[in-house]
């Protein structure tokens, strides 16, 4: 009786495993396909400074504010982030105030 729950909870298990496996595989795992291809403009516009930020129109100065602030403490070079892309984030950020 133990035995044929032990099978039972196995079987259970593999079926489990492999289809969370399959959903990763067919839904492209590595997540990369969230990002935009290619790099930063020679001179940033409106829609780039948008994406940079993560924001949509219509922008509110609240809005705009808490995501400077959230990208910023993720990627300030005093804290070992990239100065490039902390520069990209106030460029963005003045050109849309």
């Amino acid at each position: 009786m133990a035995s044929a729950t032990v099978i039972g909870l196995s079987l259970l298990g593999a079926g489990l495993g492999g289809r969370v496996a399959y959903q990763l595989f067919r839904a492209g795992a590595s997540g990369a396909d969230k990002f935009v291809k290619g790099g930063f403009k020679a001179k940033m516009d409106k829609a780039e400074a948008l994406q940079v930020l993560g924001l949509r129109d219509p922008i509110t100065s609240n809005r705009l504010k808490d995501a400077h602030r959230r990208l910023m403490l993720a990627n300030h070079p005093d804290r070992g982030g990239s100065p490039y892309l902390a520069g990209k984030v106030n460029e963005a950020k003045a050109l849309l105030e």
